[in-house]
């Protein structure tokens, strides 16, 4: 049995590297896909059309424009996704206990960071992680793939290289709103040639571009399919204010202390100021009055019992 064990553990710790050792090549596999998309809608079908004059050239300018535009924000939030930590344990981080709030002690990390706001120990339940030997905050979960205790961590994601968590759940799902968008404009542009593929007409072209053409319409189309699914998911984890691991746990506890409703819910997600909700970036102000947004305290339900869950 404990060979058995000994074996699992094994395979699972060869699995966490083989997602660390994937690294660049994912993001050089998006940058690809992109790039054939790209080639396949601006030079080779519509960016053409710029020259022809009349509707034409009208029309094709203002779908380069939109999809200039998509394709920009998409990437602005992908870049977001992999270079933003989503939240990491401070040093020596440690629960307000009863004793230090009677001695009127003050956590300084929470004094600093979140202007002198305490977090409400009543609705927190103490976790302990062994492996990265540490206390862990409320909504917090050890990455095996990143080898460290995540703040709201609701999953380890292959296509950004990284941890998806309390400091970039946001971007995640911008990236996910703005890649559905483009890629479904894509698909939409280019299925008129792709349509032309089983047609007995004359196409034009050289068997490259039309090869580019075909490729980019398959992956846009299988992409644009897939990431609906994925973005229908997470609108309704951010409804119900849950994370994709924080959902599974849920099964075996009917009560969510976390579950503020819809609008609150969403606004410790994408922040108050509106100005901000479509772009992978928050106001200051929201970062100095949403202690949430840094991931280490979250509201809950006055009538909600820890023990419960």
């Amino acid at each position: 049995m404990h060979r058995s064990g000994t074996t699992m553990a094994w395979n699972v710790f060869k699995f966490c590297t083989a997602l660390r050792g994937l690294g660049s090549i994912m993001i050089l596999l998006v940058l690809g896909i992109v790039g054939v998309t790209y080639y396949a809608v601006v030079w080779t079908n519509y960016g053409p059309a710029l020259s022809v004059g009349g509707l034409d050239s009208l029309a094709a300018l203002v779908v380069i424009l939109l999809f200039h535009f998509l394709l920009g924000m998409l990437l602005w939030s992908y870049f977001s996704v992999v270079f933003t930590d989503p939240g990491v344990v401070p040093p020596n981080w440690r629960p307000a206990s009863d004793e230090e709030e009677q001695e009127g002690e003050c956590d300084p990390l929470n004094s600093l960071e979140f202007g002198g706001l305490q977090p409400d120990a009543s609705n927190q339940r103490t976790r302990f992680c062994r492996k990265c030997n540490q206390h862990k905050p409320p909504r917090c979960h050890h990455c095996s793939v990143c080898g460290r205790c995540v703040l709201k961590m609701d999953h380890h994601c292959v296509w950004v290289v990284n941890c998806v968590g309390a400091r970039n759940y946001k971007y995640f799902l911008l990236f996910l709103f703005y890649t559905f968008l483009e890629t479904t404009l894509v698909t939409l542009l280019l299925m008129p040639h792709f349509i032309a593929f089983f047609s007995e007409e004359e196409i034009p072209g050289t068997p490259s571009t039309l090869a580019t053409t075909f490729l980019a319409f398959v992956l846009n189309l299988a992409f644009a399919l897939s990431v609906m699914g994925f973005l229908i998911m997470h609108i309704s984890l951010v409804a119900a204010n849950t994370t994709t691991i924080e959902a599974y746990e849920k099964k075996t506890s009917p009560k969510w202390p976390y579950d503020l409703g819809r609008k609150k819910n969403f606004e410790q997600v994408f922040g108050m100021d509106k100005k901000y909700w479509l772009i992978p970036a928050y106001s200051e102000e929201d970062l100095r009055r949403m202690p949430e947004l840094q991931g280490l305290e979250y509201p809950s339900k006055p009538d909600f019992d820890s023990q419960d869950f």
